[in-house]
């Protein structure tokens, strides 16, 4: 990907679409976002994903967990374009228990020195910062805390990430922490506080997500009415075959429901009203939505779906990583059944 459009997305709004006004940003409501990050996940998901941790797991949390001083310097540059940042939590040994990472600090006089890595970060190479979870503490969510460390302090490097199977446009990136030392006013939130602030920043970015898996569903949808009109077989359009208008109904109607769940996650973020929950059931339902249309996008796309004159493809490798990120299916099934019951699957 071009780097310049950064800057194109800052000149547009988006890089601080839901930020506050003061700081740069355009402050628009939950609702509104998601009709960007939809429309953006139409467009190419490997954009979506530059606004995404722009405005929710990095300039989110800054508004939420950042002191005055952390977010004057930070949010107007990340809302300009001017210095990304991104969110340093998954490490090569620790995914879906984040409570098990190892990247730790110590105190070393009035600073801290930082030693770990992290894998598979979004704009990990992009980032003129990173919002690094470290473990402060004995083991457990308790013993986490997060650190807002420029990329480049002496001791910090990074490599991209290669060979991926979708977003094949978006920086993703492997970080080395090798005794960087920040000094104790680079801590975001309180000490210990750190797996608080993680939780906190997926909720919003899981809306995020779930808007842009509506969007490459709403692309697959488009795709394929176009082509089910224009391509002849036996004779007629195959759109008037009916199992390619079964294809054509499951798709249609798994967008509409998404998009709702999606919206009643945003609403109730826009109201001030928890919506843990209903993030994770939006993120889960679009996230496998975006697999099956784009899965079967491909199918009535024939031959041609399988090579990149047509876009169903591109939908099919970028949706199959939604699964995957910010939670994976299963743990937002558990998030989902802990709500029910009661009962925690988690240790």
């Amino acid at each position: 990907m071009d780097r310049s459009i950064v800057g194109k997305l800052a000149d547009a709004g988006y890089l601080g679409a839901v930020l506050p006004s003061e700081h740069g940003g355009t402050g628009l409501d939950a609702i509104s976002y998601s009709l960007i990050a939809e429309e953006l996940g139409r467009a190419d998901s490997s954009v979506r994903g530059i606004v995404s941790v722009s405005n929710g797991l990095v300039g989110k949390t800054l508004v939420k967990w950042g002191t005055v001083e952390q977010q004057a310097e930070r949010l107007p540059a990340l809302c300009a374009g001017e210095a990304l940042g991104c969110y340093a939590l998954t490490e090569p040994g620790s995914g879906s228990d984040p409570a098990s990472l190892v990247t730790r600090a110590e105190r070393a006089g009035a600073d801290w020195s930082i030693g770990g890595s992290k894998l598979f970060i979004t704009l990990g190479t992009w980032a003129a910062f990173a919002l690094v979870f470290a473990r402060t503490g004995g083991d457990g969510a308790r013993g986490i805390t997060c650190f807002l460390v420029p990329t480049d302090a002496p001791g910090f490097s990074a490599a991209p990430v290669k060979g991926k199977l979708g977003l094949r446009a978006q920086d993703t990136g492997e970080l080395f922490l090798d005794g960087v030392r920040v000094p104790d006013a680079a801590r975001l939130g309180a000490e210990g506080e750190g797996f608080k602030v993680a939780m906190s920043a997926l909720d919003a970015g899981r809306v995020s997500l779930a808007a842009g898996c509506v969007g490459i569903a709403q692309g697959c949808l488009d795709a394929c009415v176009d082509y089910a009109r224009e391509r002849r077989q036996f004779g007629r359009a195959i759109g008037s075959f009916q199992l390619v208008q079964e294809l054509l109904a499951d798709i249609a109607v798994e967008t509409d429901a998404a998009r709702l769940l999606t919206w009643r996650a945003a609403a109730l973020a826009d109201a001030g009203r928890p919506y843990t929950l209903e993030a994770s059931v939006a993120k889960y339902y679009a996230s496998e939505a975006s697999v099956r249309a784009s899965n079967a996008a491909v199918q009535i796309h024939g031959g041609y779906g399988y090579v990149d004159e047509y876009p169903v493809g591109k939908y099919l490798r970028d949706a199959r990583v939604t699964t995957l990120y910010e939670g994976t299916s299963q743990i937002q099934k558990l998030i989902v059944g802990r709500a029910l019951t009661g009962e925690s699957a988690f240790v």
